[in-house]
C-alpha cells in the first residue's frame, strides 16, 4: 500500500527493492517445492539482515560504542517527512534493542536521512529488507504513541496518488504536530453504562495492526458500472459488491499492484437498547452513554449485551428511535436501518429547506444517523466547511460523546480532542477539513457536508477536496458515505448517475410545505406596476418584502461583494475608474551604504510632515529622521505603464484608493472625458448596511462578513446584511429575504458560477421560515432562477453534468492544471508520458509572470495521468530543477 505508483530509482540509496513476483507453477509438487524455496530464501534473506546488522553494530561499536539491531522484527520501514518526489517512497532502517519496546508501528521517529536528521512515520517492522547494502540505525523515537494508523497510512497513500502528490504532504494535513505535554496526559476512561457484559473501567487501546501493503485500494467508480444500472425507488446500495469494474475506475487514481483484497470485514454489534426506555436508571441521555459503551466495546472485540439480537432488529429500532428528522425521505427508514445493521449505503442527500423553531432541520439529520451507526459499533466523520456548521452539528449531537475539532481551538486542545479518537474513546468527530482524516476506530460512516462549498477544497499540496478523500476512506473500510446539501454539485450527482450511491431527496409535499415563496424581481407584472424596477437595485417589490417581514422577524438581505464601494466608474462616461500612478522602485544601495530598508523608522505624525507632489502627481508626506519636514524629491518611481490597478472607497467621507497598489487617488481624472466626479459600479455590503439604515432608522442593522461572522441572531424583527457563506442562523428562522445583485453571482468568468450562484442562493433561503417571502434580483429566466422558483436543484445539476460531459470539462473528465514558469511547464509536459488520449490545451499566461497549461483525459484514465504528472515531478526533482512546477488534479477554479 505504502509503495508508490512508479518504479524506484536506483541510484537512491537505501531504498527497498520491490519483490519479484514469483513464477506460477504447476502441478502439487512443484507448488510444494517452490513453497519451500521462498521459504528458505526468506530465512536467508533474514539471516543475512541479522548478519548486516550485527557487522554494522561491530564496526559502529569500534568507533562510538556497540548498537545491536532488536532480536526480533528488527527492520522498520519508515516514511521519510521530505517534499522530493522522487523520494515519495517507504525506507528501511534498523530498529536498535533501546527502541524495541517504543518503536512500535505508527510511531514518530527520527532517522538520519541524506546525512541530515529528519522526521518520520514507522510504518511497520519487518523481519527482513530486500535492501542488500547497509541499514542505518534509527535515531530516536520521538514518540511510541502509534498515531498514525494503518487506515489513514492507507488513505494518505491513496489520496497522494489520486492527486498526483507525495504521502509526506498528505500526512502533514492527517496528523498534527504533537504536543508533548498533552500526549502525557492520562487517557480518559471510556464512559460505560452498568449494564451487563459491559464492566466499567478504562478502555486500553489495541496494539497496532501491521501495515497491510496487499490491501486493494479503490473507490467510487469513474464511469458507468457494468450491470449496476439503477437501483430501485427507496433502495440504498451498500457497499458489497459495489466496487469499480476497471483498475483506473474510482478517485484513487492509483495502481494499487497486488489485487488481493482485505480480509472480511467484522460484523458490526447491534445495539441492545431500546430508546425512548430507561436503562438501568439512565434517560435518554443514558442511551447515548450506552451506545457509546457498544462502540467501545465493539472496537476491542469485546461481548456487547447486543450481540444474540438481529441485525435486522437493530435496524428496525434505529429506524424507530431516530427515523423523526428523515421521516419526509421515503428512503431514509432503510438508510438509518442500514447503518444500524452494519451495512455500507452510499447516498446523495439533498436536504430539506426551512428554518423553524427547532432550527435547521439538515444537522439533525446528521445526528441521527451518526447514533444509528454508533449503536451498530461504528464510528463517524462528519466534515461541514466552517466553525459556524460545527457548533449545529454539535448541539444536534447533544449528549452524545463526540469530540468537535476546528481550528479555533488551539494546538493543545486541538491535539487532546484528535487523540480521544485516536484511542477509542470517542466514536464520533465533527470538524472542518482536517477532520476528514480524524482516526475513527472501525468507520462506519462518514458525512459531507455542503460539498459545493470552497472551504472544502484544500490550499496545500496535493489540493484535495474534502469529498473525494472521505470517498475514499469509505470505501477503503467499507463504510457508509453521505454527500449532503440544499442544492448539488456536479460531482456528487455523477456518483449518483453511475449508481455508486443513490439519490436521497425528500418527498415534494414535505418540499412544498417547508421552501420559500420565492420572487424575482423584474418580472413584466413588477415592471408594469414600476417602471424603475429595471434599473433600481432595490425595486419596490424588495422594498416591500422588507417592510413586511419587519413587522414578524428579522429579515436577512445577502449582498456578493463585501467592503463599501469596491469598484468605482467614472460619473460622466461611465468608464472604469483607474490608477493612474507609477509603481515605486525599491532604491538599491550603493557598494558599502547602510541598505535603505534596514534604516531607523520615521516619524509618520502628520503634524510634522509636510505635502510632496510625488512624480505621479499625489501628494506624500516627507520627513526627516528628526520627524522635521524637509523638502526632498519623492520615492523614485518606475518608468513604465502605470499601474491601472480598480478605485475603491472605504467609507463615505473616504478619498479613492487603488486596491492593487495601495495608492491614495485623490487627484484622479477620468482618461476619457476629463471628469473628476466617481460613481458606484459595485455596492458592497459596508454601503448596504449604510442605506438601510438610513431608511429604515428604528430598526437595528446587523452585519455579518469577512471583518466579522455572526453564528446567530435573534428573533427579533431586524436588518442582517450577510455574504455568501456568513448568514448567521436566526431563532425561528428569517420573516423574509432578499438576494441582492444577482447578475454579480451569475456573470462570474467561472465554470461553476450558475452552481454557484443556486447553492449560496439556496443555502440562504433555507434559512427562512417555511413559507417565508424570498426576492431575488435576477432575470427570471435564467435556470439557475428557475431551479431556485421550483426549489428542484437535482434537475439543475443533471442538465450541468451533461453540458459539462459535452464540453469536456469535470467531472465527465479528469483535468490537471500545470502552473509554473513557461519553460519549466513545457518542459514538465514533454517528459510526463502522457496517455495516448490525452488533450494539452496551453500553456497561455497568467498572473505574476507564469503560465499554465491544462490536460485533460477521459476519466477511466485518471490514475495513467496522475501517475505520468508525478513521474514528471520526480524526475525534476531528482535533477533539483530550479523552478516549481504546481500540479492540481481537478481544480475548482479551471476557468
Amino acid at each position: 500500500m505504502t509503495e508508490p505508483t512508479r518504479a524506484p530509482h536506483p541510484q537512491e540509496a537505501l531504498i527497498p527493492a520491490p519483490p519479484a513476483a514469483p513464477q506460477r507453477m504447476r502441478g502439487g509438487t512443484e507448488r510444494t517445492r517452490g513453497s519451500a524455496e521462498r521459504t528458505r530464501g526468506s530465512a536467508e534473506r533474514a539471516r543475512g539482515t541479522a548478519e548486516r546488522a550485527r557487522g554494522s553494530a561491530s564496526r559502529a561499536g569500534a568507533a562510538k560504542g556497540a548498537r545491536e539491531a532488536a532480536p526480533d522484527l528488527p527492520v522498520a520501514r519508515v516514511v521519510v517527512d521530505t517534499p522530493l518526489p522522487h523520494l515519495d517512497r517507504p525506507f528501511d532502517y534498523l530498529v536498535p534493542t533501546t527502541m524495541d519496546a517504543e518503536a512500535v508501528p505508527g510511531c514518530r521517529v527520527r532517522v538520519r536521512f541524506a546525512g541530515q536528521l529528519a522526521d518520520g512515520y514507522l510504518l511497520e517492522r519487518l523481519s527482513d529488507s530486500e535492501h542488500e547494502g547497509r541499514l542505518s540505525f534509527l535515531e530516536r523515537v520521538i514518540s511510541p504513541e502509534p498515531v498514525l494508523t494503518p487506515d489513514i497510512a492507507r488513505l494518505a497513500r491513496a489520496v497522494a496518488d489520486r492527486y498526483a502528490g507525495t504521502m509526506p504532504d498528505v500526512l502533514r494535513l492527517a496528523v498534527p504536530p504533537r504536543h508533548a505535554r498533552v500526549e502525557a496526559e492520562a487517557r480518559t476512561p471510556a464512559r460505560r453504562a452498568a449494564s451487563p457484559g459491559v464492566a466499567g473501567g478504562d478502555v486500553s487501546p489495541p496494539a497496532a495492526e501491521p501495515l497491510d501493503e496487499t490491501a486493494d485500494v479503490g473507490g467510487p467508480p469513474s464511469g458507468p458500472i457494468e450491470g449496476a444500472g439503477r437501483t430501485e425507488q427507496g433502495a440504498v446500495p451498500t457497499g458489497q459488491g459495489a466496487g469499480p469494474t476497471e483498475q483506473d475506475a474510482g478517485p484513487t487514481g492509483q495502481d494499487a499492484g497486488p489485487t488481493e483484497q482485505d480480509g472480511p470485514r467484522e460484523d458490526a454489534v447491534p445495539a441492545a437498547s431500546i430508546h425512548g426506555e430507561s436503562i438501568h436508571g439512565e434517560s435518554i441521555h443514558g442511551e447515548s452513554i450506552y451506545a457509546a459503551s457498544i462502540y467501545a466495546a465493539s472496537i476491542h472485540g469485546e461481548t456487547t449485551p447486543g450481540e444474540a439480537a438481529s441485525h435486522e432488529a437493530a435496524g428496525r429500532r434505529a429506524a424507530r428511535a431516530y427515523g423523526d428528522a428523515w421521516r419526509a425521505y421515503p428512503a431514509g427508514a432503510s438508510f438509518l436501518e442500514a447503518l444500524a445493521e452494519g451495512r455500507a449505503p452510499r447516498a446523495v442527500w439533498t436536504a430539506l429547506p426551512g428554518t423553524d423553531a427547532a432550527g435547521p432541520s439538515w444537522p439533525l439529520a446528521i445526528a441521527a444517523a451518526a447514533r444509528a451507526t454508533l449503536d451498530g459499533g461504528r464510528g463517524v466523520v462528519v466534515v461541514v466547511p466552517d466553525g459556524k456548521d460545527v457548533a449545529l452539528v454539535t448541539a444536534a449531537l447533544g449528549e452524545t460523546p463526540h469530540v468537535a475539532i476546528t481550528a479555533d481551538l488551539g494546538p493543545a486542545e486541538r491535539y487532546r480532542r484528535w487523540l480521544k479518537a485516536l484511542r477509542g474513546e470517542i466514536g464520533i468527530v465533527v470538524g472542518n477539513r482536517p477532520a476528514a482524516y480524524a482516526p475513527v476506530r472501525r468507520l462506519g460512516l462518514a458525512v459531507v457536508w455542503d460539498d459545493g462549498d470552497d472551504l472544502h477544497a484544500e490550499r496545500h499540496a496535493p489540493y484535495p477536496h474534502t469529498r473525494e478523500v472521505l470517498g475514499l476512506r469509505a470505501y477503503q473500510a467499507g463504510a457508509g458515505l453521505l454527500v449532503g446539501g440544499y442544492s448539488r454539485t456536479a460531482e456528487a450527482t455523477a456518483l449518483a448517475e453511475t449508481g455508486w450511491a443513490v439519490p436521497l431527496v425528500p418527498d415534494r409535499a414535505a418540499v412544498r410545505a417547508r421552501a420559500p415563496r420565492v420572487r424575482p424581481a423584474g418580472g413584466d407584472a413588477e415592471l408594469a406596476r414600476d417602471h424603475a424596477a429595471r434599473a433600481a437595485r432595490l425595486p419596490s417589490l424588495a422594498w416591500r418584502a422588507l417592510r413586511e417581514g419587519l413587522e414578524h422577524g428579522p429579515v436577512l438581505v445577502q449582498v456578493p461583494r463585501r467592503g463599501y464601494l469596491p469598484a468605482l466608474a467614472c460619473r460622466h462616461c461611465r468608464a472604469p475608474a483607474r490608477c493612474s500612478g507609477l509603481p515605486a522602485v525599491r532604491p538599491v544601495p550603493a557598494p558599502g551604504a547602510a541598505d535603505p530598508a534596514l534604516a531607523e523608522p520615521v516619524s509618520t505624525d502628520p503634524a510634522l510632515t509636510d505635502p510632496v507632489v510625488t512624480g505621479s502627481g499625489s501628494t506624500e508626506p516627507v520627513v526627516t529622521r528628526s520627524g522635521l519636514a524637509r523638502s526632498a524629491p519623492a520615492e523614485p518611481r518606475a518608468a513604465g505603464p502605470v499601474c491601472s490597478g480598480p478605485l475603491a472607497l472605504r467609507g463615505g467621507h473616504a478619498v479613492p484608493y487603488c486596491r492593487w497598489c495601495g495608492r491614495i487617488a485623490g487627484d484622479w481624472r477620468c482618461p476619457s472625458c476629463g471628469g473628476t466626479g466617481v460613481r458606484a459600479v459595485v455596492v458592497g455590503a459596508r454601503r448596504t448596511a449604510e442605506e438601510l439604515g438610513r431608511a429604515f432608522p428604528s430598526v437595528a442593522v446587523r452585519t455579518s462578513g469577512r471583518d466579522g461572522v455572526l453564528a446567530t441572531v435573534s428573533g427579533a424583527p431586524a436588518l442582517v446584511v450577510a455574504t455568501p457563506g456568513a448568514e448567521p442562523v436566526p431563532d425561528g428562522g428569517y420573516a423574509a429575504a432578499v438576494l441582492l445583485d444577482g447578475w454579480a453571482l451569475l456573470g462570474r468568468p467561472d465554470l461553476r458560477a450558475a452552481e454557484e450562484a443556486l447553492r449560496r442562493w439556496m443555502n440562504a433561503a433555507a434559512l427562512l421560515r417555511p413559507a417565508g417571502e424570498l426576492v431575488v434580483l435576477a432575470d427570471a429566466a435564467v435556470p439557475a432562477v428557475q431551479a431556485l422558483l421550483r426549489w428542484d436543484p437535482v434537475t439543475f445539476a443533471e442538465r450541468e453534468l451533461d453540458e459539462r460531459a459535452e464540453l469536456g470539462f469535470p467531472p465527465a473528465v479528469r483535468m490537471a492544471t500545470l502552473t509554473g514558469q513557461g519553460a519549466a511547464v513545457r518542459e514538465t509536459l514533454a517528459s510526463a508520458g502522457l496517455p495516448p488520449a490525452a488533450q494539452v490545451l496551453g500553456p497561455v499566461p497568467v498572473e505574476d509572470g507564469l503560465e499554465r497549461a491544462m490536460v485533460r483525459v477521459p476519466r477511466h484514465l485518471g490514475s495513467a495521468l496522475a501517475r505520468a504528472l508525478k513521474g514528471a515531478s520526480g524526475v525534476r526533482s531528482a535533477r533539483k530543477a530550479p523552478d516549481v512546477v504546481r500540479v492540481n488534479i481537478d481544480p475548482l477554479d479551471l476557468i
